[in-house]
């Protein structure tokens, strides 16, 4: 098992002690929490170990799970890589690109590996269905949630928007060409509501909308491919499947036969591919552990979180202009 310390004991650091404990895969040594008070009551309430200083947790432990607010990320990470430690980093990896950059070639040089909490990439309807998208040439996305002032010190794009973009990066192989964006800040200095256009290399056209300050929770994306298209509702962890192929000579009573103006018949049939519940942060932090056991590359890369955070930068850079 891997000793691993938790930095942070916010909502999200709770969650994740919570987890780590009842995780084969690791021993939770203890947390480090600069909120002295926040830090009493937690080990208090829970009876993890609490450590007075970020050193000693690190020097403790072979792992650091890094759940602190963005800001803060880079400089936790460049501590506990520096100590040769493994480090797993909640989303988005750093507040800055040139930050990501730095973590990326410390872990390089340090020999440790890294992971990023882009956590949608373990959601059980994406997963049921990721072997499916294949070059998909539209891609829709709507990531709307009630508002919540606990993420507004960082725009829509960097809160909610980014879940997308890295599930997108990571099913498009291709490049980013071209990006077109709009933001309104309703109630936060920074804007609350946006929308994004991301055009690939390949012909590819990606639009996403995220929104804070929605009347209701929505988390869907929608690949448009040929003769197939894929919804996953990352919300209700469901997906569905409908598929073309060629018709039948003599199709059956309950076939359902398309027809278009060249006379060519297409058959539609629909698949709900199995989605097998499971807890996703849970997954994705084990996951880091079979990286680290095994010698393997993580699932998440600090590669391919900087460059969703690379292309989260563009897209805020269009609100700019």
């Amino acid at each position: 098992m891997l000793k691993i310390g938790v930095l942070g004991a916010g909502h999200l650091g709770k969650i994740h002690l919570r987890l780590l404990q009842q995780s084969d895969k690791y021993e939770l040594v203890g947390f480090y929490d600069p909120n002295q008070e926040n830090a009493e009551k937690v080990s208090k309430e829970f009876g993890y170990k609490h450590f007075s200083t970020i050193a000693t947790l690190i020097h403790a432990v072979d792992v650091i799970d890094i759940v602190t607010p963005t800001l803060s990320h880079y400089k936790c990470a460049k501590v506990a890589i520096k100590s040769g430690k493994h480090v797993f980093i909640e989303k988005p990896i750093s507040n800055t690109v040139e930050e990501a950059e730095e973590i990326i070639a410390l872990a390089k040089e340090y020999n440790v590996k890294g992971q990023v909490g882009h956590v949608e990439r373990f959601n059980p309807a994406f997963i049921a269905t990721k072997n499916m998208i294949e070059n998909p040439m539209f891609i829709e996305t709507h990531r709307l949630a009630e508002f919540n002032p606990r993420g507004t010190d960082v725009p829509v794009v960097l809160d909610l928007m980014i879940h997308d973009i890295d599930a997108i990066l990571s099913v498009v192989k291709s490049k980013v060409k071209n990006i077109n964006a709009s933001g309104v800040s309703v109630i936060s200095d920074t804007p609350d509501i946006a929308n994004a256009r991301i055009e690939f290399e390949n012909g590819c056209v990606a639009n996403l909308t995220a929104s804070r300050i929605s009347m209701k929770n929505m988390r869907k994306s929608r690949f448009f491919q040929k003769d197939a298209y894929i919804s996953v509702d990352f919300l209700e962890k469901k997906c569905e499947v409908v598929k073309m192929k060629d018709a039948p000579e003599v199709p059956g009573d309950f076939d359902m036969i398309l027809q278009n103006a060249e006379g060519v018949k297409k058959q539609i049939y629909f698949s709900n591919p199995e989605v097998e519940q499971n807890n996703a942060i849970l997954d994705e932090l084990e996951s880091f552990a079979d990286a680290i056991i095994n010698d393997t590359e993580p699932v998440v890369t600090l590669e391919q979180a900087t460059e969703a955070l690379r292309v989260a930068y563009q897209i805020i850079d269009c609100f700019k202009k």
